[in-house]
C-alpha cells in the first residue's frame, strides 16, 4: 500500500489540495469573522495574564515582557498552521479509520501517508497565523538589536523542525486508531496541552519540561523558535532539534506502515 514519496510530488499534490480547501471555505465565509472573533479572544486573553504576571515582577526566569510577547505569538502562529494543516487531516484520518472509508485514500495512486496529510486544509484558520505573525512582529520591534538575518534564518529553520515534529506526535497518536478506534478526545487534550506553549518550558517543573519536550514537542515547536528570535538559541539546541526530528520523522513513517497492516476496510 506505502508507494515511494517523490521529493516535489507532496508539494504539488499539497497545492492542489490546498485550491480545493480554499473553494470548500470560500463558500461559507461567516467562518471568517468566526476565527477572527476567537483569535482575538485568545489573544487577549494571552495579553491580559501577561500584563498580570509583569504587574508583579520585571522578568519571569530570565525572560523580559518582550521575550515572552515573542513566545505568545510563535505560540498563536504555530497554533494555527496546526489548525491549517494537520489537525484537520488528521481528524479525518481518524474518523476513516473507525468508519472504514480509508479505503479511498489507500486506492489511489499516491502515497497513502502524504494522501491522509493533505486531504483536508482550512484556509480560514490561516487567521491565527497572521495574528501570530503580527505580535511576532510587535515583540521583535520591542526587542533590543532587532533581528538579524542570522536570527531570521534560525527561527525560520527552528519553526520548520518544531511543525514537522507535531505533525509526527499527530500522525503517531492517530496511527494509534488502527489499534484503538475511539481517538477522538485526542484534539481536545492535544488543544489544552499546548496552551501551556505561551509559556517557555524553563518555567515548568523538570518532569514536565521533560514531558512537553520529547513526548509532546511543545518546547521544539514554540519554546525553540522563540529562543532563536530573542538571540537565547544556541547550536547544541538545534543541533538536538535536528537530531530529534529526523529520528522522529523516522519512526512515524515506520509505525504509520506498521498500523497500516492492521487496517480492515469496506474492500476487505
Amino acid at each position: 500500500m506505502a508507494r515511494r514519496i517523490e521529493p516535489l510530488r507532496p508539494l504539488r499534490l499539497g497545492w492542489l489540495f490546498f485550491r480545493v480547501g480554499a473553494m470548500n471555505e470560500l463558500q461559507y465565509r461567516v467562518n471568517f469573522f468566526i476565527e477572527v472573533f476567537q483569535s482575538l479572544l485568545a489573544l487577549g486573553t494571552g495579553l491580559v495574564v501577561l500584563a498580570l504576571v509583569f504587574g508583579h515582577t520585571t522578568e519571569l526566569n530570565g525572560w523580559s515582557r518582550p521575550q515572552l510577547l515573542a513566545v505568545l505569538g510563535v505560540q498563536i502562529l504555530m497554533g494555527g498552521v496546526i489548525h491549517t494543516l494537520i489537525q484537520p487531516n488528521m481528524v479525518r484520518l481518524i474518523t476513516d479509520v473507525r468508519q472504514g472509508t480509508l479505503d479511498y485514500a489507500l486506492t489511489k495512486p499516491e502515497d497513502s501517508q502524504v494522501l491522509a496529510s493533505i486531504r483536508d486544509i482550512r484556509i480560514w484558520q490561516t487567521v491565527e497565523v497572521i495574528t501570530g505573525a503580527i505580535v511576532l512582529g510587535v515583540a521583535i520591534s520591542q526587542l533590543r538589536g532587532g533581528v538579524g538575518v542570522v536570527r531570521g534564518i534560525e527561527f525560520a529553520f527552528a519553526l520548520l523542525l518544531g511543525a514537522l515534529m507535531i505533525y509526527c506526535f499527530w500522525l503517531i497518536i492517530t496511527t494509534g486508531a488502527f489499534w484503538v478506534v475511539r481517538m477522538d478526545e485526542m484534539v481536545e487534550l492535544f488543544d489544552g496541552v499546548f496552551q501551556t506553549g505561551r509559556w517557555p518550558v524553563g518555567v515548568y517543573p523538570v518532569w514536565l519540561r521533560f514531558g512537553l519536550t520529547f513526548l509532546v514537542p511543545i518546547a521544539f515547536a514554540v519554546t525553540v523558535p522563540a529562543e532563536a528570535v530573542t538571540s537565547r538559541l544556541n547550536g547544541r539546541t538545534l543541533l538536538l532539534a535536528v537530531g530529534f526530528a529526523t529520528l522522529l520523522f523516522a519512526f512515524t513513517r515506520w509505525f504509520w506502515k506498521r498500523g497500516l497492516r492492521r487496517y480492515s476496510g469496506a474492500s476487505a
